[in-house]
């Protein structure tokens, strides 16, 4: 019997990955029934989608926490929990992310990360002692300062008060403390999804490349990245460890330097770190055929998106790997090159945007583009020899 291993990337605004996965098993069975084993894996490359793709993949439920939001109005934040593992799944995204807010009201001054750590308490307090974090769409640039304020660590001014929340007060700390620390953080351990490669400071750093999206005004960059080479040197004093220009310091606004400074968290790039996380690649030593996707197929898709983090792994096991996408573009012929031997668009007709993104008609043109492309590989008997 053929094995074929399904992970495909959410289609966003139409299909999450299982839904998207389900529908592929669902066309292949209109054409092969009982004849091959399909097996479905929900899949993320520690964006958006991450802790819903995980928590199901790894059987756990989603929970749901009342945080501090990135300007300090309560936000409800979902996070997976995976209780037989001791594990949290998490997007600091859900506490601290540039959707919860309106552009209009974007300021780096006071945006905070600190209900990302009341996330990470609930967890702790629900027995958690393994995190994985997915840490892109942050509305922050505080350094990850909020996060760890609300986690027990002081960081005072020279009067010795709390600093503000924000960036803006990032050059006022004097002293920080951690005599507020629950000693119970320093058993828990931290990998991080993270993709960027940015240190914290100078013309690639947090500031002065993520700044901007985050209402970072060009005349304020020099300022902002003044502040944060303050609060990077002050936690070098208090740590004993200089983590300033390390991959992905600079990553959610400062929030990769803290995670790394301060729980000695482990940053991996996302698509890896999930597909391990998720045994694939057991899966794919012994899968005859291999089928990925997202929702637009490019060349961006080419240079490390899930499905050619996909297409590597079936390649390293010698597996062919067909994917689907709602659309393709003409430069989509570089994920060829990067592994996808062929790629299909699911959408059969002439229609609106809205019209194909629709969940019912998204699900129905992908369990019937998989169906006719089943149907060409049976005639040719490629696969299933």
């Amino acid at each position: 019997m053929a094995k074929i291993v399904v992970a495909v990337d959410s289609f966003k605004g139409s299909m999450d990955s299982l839904e998207a996965g389900y529908a592929v098993k669902r066309g292949i069975g209109r054409v092969c029934g009982k004849d091959v084993e399909v097996v479905v894996k929900p899949v993320a490359d520690g964006g958006e989608g991450t802790m819903r793709a995980l928590t199901a993949g790894l059987h756990g439920e989603i929970v749901s926490v009342r945080v501090t939001g990135p300007f300090g109005s309560a936000v409800a934040a979902s996070y997976g929990l995976v209780k037989e593992k001791r594990l949290a799944v998490m997007e600091m995204a859900e506490a601290a992310g540039i959707t919860l807010v309106d552009s209009s009201r974007l300021d780096p001054a006071s945006a905070t990360t600190y209900g990302v750590g009341e996330m990470i308490l609930d967890a702790v307090n629900r027995g958690c002692r393994d995190f994985i974090l997915g840490i892109g769409g942050s509305a922050t640039t505080d350094g990850g300062v909020g996060m760890l304020t609300a986690l027990g660590y002081e960081f005072l001014d020279d009067t010795g008060d709390p600093i503000l929340p924000g960036a803006f007060s990032l050059d006022r700390i004097a002293e920080i403390r951690s005599s507020q620390v629950q000693e119970v953080l320093r058993e828990c351990r931290f990998r991080v999804a993270c993709d960027v490669k940015n240190p914290l400071l100078g013309k690639q750093g947090a500031v002065y490349v993520y700044g901007p999206q985050k209402g970072v005004k060009e005349e304020e960059k020099e300022l902002y990245d003044r502040k944060m080479a303050h609060y990077a040197e002050k936690t070098r004093m208090f740590t004993g460890k200089d983590m300033r220009n390390e991959e992905g310091a600079g990553a959610a606004g400062g929030l990769g330097f803290a995670l790394l400074s301060y729980l000695n968290a482990v940053l991996e790039p996302g698509i890896s770190l999930v597909l391990g996380i998720l045994g694939f690649e057991e899966e794919m030593k012994n899968a005859d055929l291999v089928i990925t996707g997202e929702g637009r197929m490019d060349a961006q898709t080419a240079m490390g998106k899930v499905p050619v983090g996909i297409a590597k792994l079936a390649k390293k096991y010698g597996c062919s790997v067909l994917a689907f996408a709602g659309g393709v573009t003409r430069d989509a012929g570089k994920c060829n090159e990067a592994g996808i031997d062929a790629f299909f668009p699911i959408v059969r007709g002439v229609s609106t945007l809205e019209e194909a993104m629709q969940k019912e008609q998204a699900v129905m043109n992908m369990e019937d583009a998989v169906e006719q492309v089943f149907r060409m590989l049976l005639m040719r008997k490629t696969v299933f020899e």
